[in-house]
Order: C-alpha cells, then sequence, then structure tokens
C-alpha cells in the first residue's frame, strides 16, 4: 500500500454488525457557505489501512433500494443516530467512488455547532456506516467489497495519523493510543445513545 492510500484511510470494525471507514479531507470534503458540503465519502479500488478495497458498484444496489422506497442516506453526526444534522440531497457512485453533497441544517443546534467546526477545520473528513452483504478475499488476505447496505454518512473528527508517523516512532504510538481511546469514547458514546434511544 503506498503512502497516500495509508494517509487516505482509516477503518474501524464496530459492534452491531455496521462497520465504518473514514475518508481524509483530501479526498473527500468541500465546504461552501458553512453549510453547503460535497465530496467523497468512499474512493473506489484503494486498499485502506483494514486490507479492505471497495469495488465500483458496491453501493448501487443499496442506493437503489433506498431511492424506490423513497428513503435517504442519513446524514449524523459522529456516526450517532439520534443527531442527524442535515440531508444529504445527492448520494451516487461515479468513476471514483461515493460522491455525496447535501447540506447542514442551520434549525438544528448540532448543525450550527457542526458548522463551526468545520470552519476551524477541527472536522475535516467524512465516515461512511455499512453493512457488507458481498465480499472475496485474494491471496493477499484483502477483502474486496463487492456489495455493501448504506446506511448512514457522518461528519466526523478524523484522526490525522499520518502526521504524527512523519514525527517519528514515539510520536506515531503516542498518537495511535490517543486516537484508540478516542474512538473507544466514541464507541462507548454511540452504545449509550442507542441505549437512551431504545428506551423512547
Amino acid at each position: 500500500m503506498n503512502a497516500a492510500a495509508k494517509e487516505a484511510w482509516m477503518d474501524e470494525t464496530t459492534e452491531f454488525g455496521l462497520e465504518r471507514k473514514f475518508c481524509r479531507p483530501d479526498v473527500a470534503l468541500s465546504v461552501e457557505d458553512g453549510r453547503m458540503i460535497e465530496g467523497y465519502a468512499s474512493v473506489f479500488g484503494t486498499v485502506d489501512q483494514g486490507g479492505d478495497v471497495v469495488e465500483p458498484g458496491a453501493y448501487q444496489a443499496s442506493l437503489d433500494r433506498l431511492a424506490s422506497s423513497g428513503r435517504r442516506v442519513k446524514m449524523l453526526w459522529q456516526h450517532d443516530p439520534t443527531q442527524p444534522i442535515g440531508v444529504w440531497d445527492e448520494v451516487r457512485e461515479d468513476g471514483r467512488g461515493l460522491y455525496v453533497k447535501g447540506q447542514l441544517l442551520p434549525g438544528v443546534e448540532k448543525a450550527r455547532e457542526a458548522a463551526e467546526l468545520l470552519a476551524a477545520g477541527a472536522i475535516d473528513g467524512l465516515s461512511i456506516g455499512y453493512r457488507t452483504v458481498r465480499a472475496t478475499k485474494d491471496e493477499k488476505g484483502q477483502r474486496h467489497l463487492a456489495e455493501l447496505e448504506l446506511w448512514e454518512v457522518s461528519l466526523v473528527t478524523f484522526p490525522m495519523l499520518a502526521d504524527a508517523r512523519v514525527a517519528g516512532r514515539v510520536a506515531a504510538k503516542q498518537a495511535e493510543e490517543e486516537s484508540a481511546a478516542v474512538l473507544r469514547d466514541l464507541a462507548g458514546a454511540i452504545d449509550d445513545a442507542r441505549t437512551e434511544f431504545a428506551a423512547l
């Protein structure tokens, strides 16, 4: 895997059978007027740090099912199902990957916060939540994801591990440990939110 591919992706397998993939901002995110968002939430043919490759066409069946039922891919804050912050007006596959375009809703408090964080550069990536429907493994152990059920695309805080690696092994290890702690905290928050949501 080349350096650009390593910098572009981070993979995390989560509870409840949902998986996530984070896309770095140089591949993903652009913002206009503090609320219009567009970019790529997933890029085809790139080996991510989890050893996965998303194949062209992987999302199409899921997008077709959503369209035929009149539903949309959700825009969430940090994968929290209790915190939708906007709407994706366009979600489609093209030759590069999964393109998304949408808007933060200014009447939603967390969306206003997200807009401020985006403007400051504190939030700088997109992440998809999905389930794997069909996949194969090659001789290198890489999963080739042929069909995915797309649930949501979130605005996320992306840990800048690539920058830390440049500073040396100690800094890289520290950054990895800090990022792992952030992800554990996020997983705990999601679990708490799901529990509260289920109790409603």
